[in-house]
Formats: C-alpha cells, sequence, structure tokens
C-alpha cells in the first residue's frame, strides 16, 4: 500500500487528519474513509445534512468551436441540445460498448471566446484514462484542460442540506439553489472567488455540489461543517457514502461498471440516446440490446444477518448464475442488501436465489431497485 507521501492530497486533507478521520488509499488519493461511525454518518444523511469531500474526483474542462461535436461523439448521451446550466449524467464508452467511465457533462454557464464549455466529471480511478481517451479521440478544434489538483469539490447531501447552504451562504444563494431543478448549476461568487453550485449528488438524496478553488476550500468546508453540527448534520467519509449510494442503487465504477460491462446489462437504458446518432461504441451498443441474454444488474435482499460481499457467488439450485457486485448491512432497513448480475432467467423481481457467504448459502431474494428512494425510506 502507498504511503501517505506518496499520494496524492485533497485541499481538504489536513482537516480531516486533524479531525479523526481514518485516511486509507482510494485510488492514489489519501482520503478520509469514516471519522468514528459508518452508521452514524449515514444516518446524518439521511435524517439531515453529511458533509462529504469529492475532491479526489477528476475535472476536465472542455471548450474550443468542436467542443460539442467532440462530446456528443465520445458520450452515449446527447450533447448537441444542452442548455446553459444544464447537467446530464452519461458514460463513456469503447468500441465494444465497454463502459469506460460514468461521467456528469456540465453545460457551463459562460462561454469561452463564445465557443461552448463544458465540465466533466470523472472517477477518480479513471481521470487518467478519460484523459487518454480524449487526447486521442478529440477533434483539433476542442481544447481541454484538467482542473482537478486547483479545485475542490464538495458535496452536502441531506433533507436539510439546501437549508444549510442558504444559512451559510445567505439568502440569494440559498434562494437560487432551491429553485434550482436537479441536474442543473450555476456558476456563483464564494468568499469573492468564482464557483459552481449545482443539484447534484450520489446519496439518494436531496443537496448540492460545489466546485471551488483550492485556496477557498477550507473556509467553504468549515463554514459548511459548524452548521452541519448545529442540525444533526456531520462530516461524512468514503464508506457511508459508499452505504448511501448502494442503499440508493446507483452503480459505482470497478463494482457493478466496468470495460467488461455495458450499458443495457447495468441497466442504464437513460444515459443513451442511440437515434440518429453516432458514437463510439454506439454499433455495439445496439446490437447488444437487439440480441439481449446477456448477465444483467438486480438487487437482493439477503436473509439474516451476514453480508454478500464482492465476488460471492449467487446460485439457483446448484446451478451458479452469477455474483455479487456490491454488498453492504443496510443502515437504513437494518439488513443486508446487494448488487449484482445474474443471467436473465434468474432477474424477474421475487425470484429466490442462494448466495455463498465463505461457503455457507443464504438465501436472497431479487428487489426492485432502488432499495431506498427519498420519501419512501
Amino acid at each position: 500500500m502507498s504511503t501517505t507521501s506518496q499520494l496524492a492530497c485533497t485541499p481538504l486533507h489536513d482537516w480531516h487528519a486533524t479531525h479523526g478521520a481514518r485516511m486509507v488509499d482510494f485510488a492514489g488519493w489519501s482520503m478520509p474513509v469514516q471519522y468514528a461511525s459508518i452508521v452514524a454518518e449515514h444516518q446524518a444523511t439521511r435524517k439531515a445534512v453529511g458533509l462529504f469531500d469529492i475532491s479526489h474526483m477528476g475535472r476536465l474542462e472542455i471548450y474550443g468551436p468542436a467542443a460539442t461535436a467532440t462530446l456528443d461523439r465520445l458520450l452515449t448521451r446527447r450533447i448537441t441540445d444542452m442548455k446553459l446550466g444544464q447537467i446530464r449524467y452519461s458514460l463513456v464508452c469503447n468500441e465494444a460498448g465497454g463502459i469506460l467511465d460514468d461521467v456528469l457533462v456540465y453545460r457551463l454557464t459562460e462561454d469561452r471566446d463564445r465557443a461552448p464549455s463544458y465540465t466533466l466529471v470523472v472517477n477518480a480511478s479513471n481521470r487518467e484514462k478519460i484523459v487518454h481517451w480524449l487526447k486521442q479521440h478529440r477533434d483539433k478544434d476542442t481544447q481541454f484542460e484538467d482542473r482537478t489538483l486547483s479545485q475542490a469539490m464538495v458535496a452536502v447531501q441531506g433533507p436539510r442540506a439546501v437549508e444549510l447552504v442558504d444559512k451559510v451562504f445567505g439568502g440569494t444563494l440559498g434562494s437560487e439553489l432551491s429553485s434550482m431543478r436537479y441536474y442543473t448549476g450555476a456558476s456563483i461568487k464564494l468568499e469573492g472567488k468564482d464557483a459552481y453550485l449545482s443539484r447534484t449528488g450520489y446519496t439518494g438524496e436531496d443537496g448540492c455540489e460545489i466546485i471551488c478553488g483550492a485556496q477557498i476550500a477550507v473556509t467553504i468546508w468549515e463554514k459548511l461543517a459548524v452548521a452541519a453540527a448545529h442540525c444533526g448534520g456531520m462530516a461524512a467519509g468514503l464508506a457511508s457514502r459508499d452505504t448511501l449510494r448502494l442503499e440508493a442503487g446507483m452503480p459505482l465504477y470497478g463494482h457493478e461498471l466496468s470495460e467488461a460491462i455495458n450499458p443495457v446489462q447495468a441497466g442504464l437504458g437513460f444515459a443513451m440516446n442511440l437515434r440518429e446518432r453516432d458514437f463510439l461504441g454506439r454499433d455495439a451498443i445496439a446490437r447488444i440490446q437487439d440480441q439481449g441474454g446477456q448477465p444483467v444488474r438486480i438487487g437482493l435482499q439477503v436473509a439474516g444477518r451476514r453480508v454478500a460481499r464482492e465476488g460471492c457467488r449467487l446460485l439457483r439450485g446448484e446451478t451458479e448464475i452469477g455474483t455479487v457486485t456490491s454488498g453492504t448491512f443496510s443502515p437504513t432497513f437494518d439488513e443486508p442488501i446487494a448488487m449484482g448480475y445474474v443471467k436473465e432467467s434468474a432477474a424477474a423481481v421475487g425470484t429466490t436465489l442462494s448466495v455463498d457467504i465463505r461457503g455457507q448459502q443464504q438465501t436472497a431474494t431479487v428487489i426492485p431497485l432502488p432499495f431506498y428512494q427519498r420519501g419512501k425510506g
């Protein structure tokens, strides 16, 4: 394992270390996995607000006369009709339809020299791969800059997130946030510096994410942390972010998504526009969609108290029909849940399977995704 000195550090690293966070190597970054209790951080986010440092996520600014055409050719989701301030979840696929990454693309509210400008937020583990992919496939009139190391990114998530942001940054910004539709954003000023506020998140809760310059990150974080503590919220680490996203049925790259998995079997049809478009991987994905017959992503409710972890075999009778990709003990439902891939014939809701947990078989039932929906948990 890499030592901390060899790892990249977010602008908030020292704050985490001095506030009791357990730091781990995550995709080459020294990141807080938890502070005191994963369950407490999870429940604070579900009931009040959780504050997450997500500065390790890659942020690539893409601009120039051909920026729109380049992204529309590289992403599974249509880009040409995006309005200023709009954000879309999309995928980057290879020619065979395998998923290189799942991303957010932001249509920025300002232009560079009257040319379209975008930000692509990518997974930390895939940043270098996507940078290489852009270099390889961009048009000559498309430029991009990797802003990751010069910025910070903070997620404020939970039912009191909008209230907290309003309290910390004033009524004007709070009103702007509360009026934003989900998956939209706007350029703002924080501490006199340019920043970006978006109604996005990865927890299944309401909230927002803030991109700002590294030099003002600690000031912004500390203001949010103080306000969160006064409303039942707290700083939260990667572990609770994982349990939250799993309850919300959100796929994680390296688990539910990879170059060996395509968008059809991952259940991400909403993140594709196949008609009247030509993007890398489009023809392969269309063929896969027509042919069917591949393993598909499912949700599982596991009997008992033991957690089915990644790699556990899924069986129907004596026949192995799939594998668990993510599993946890759900703090919200007080029972084990998991996601995995199984043969289509075993994917129907209500199907009873067995999961092999360290040599012992435990009953598991296929249930709909997501496990948790805001207002219905």
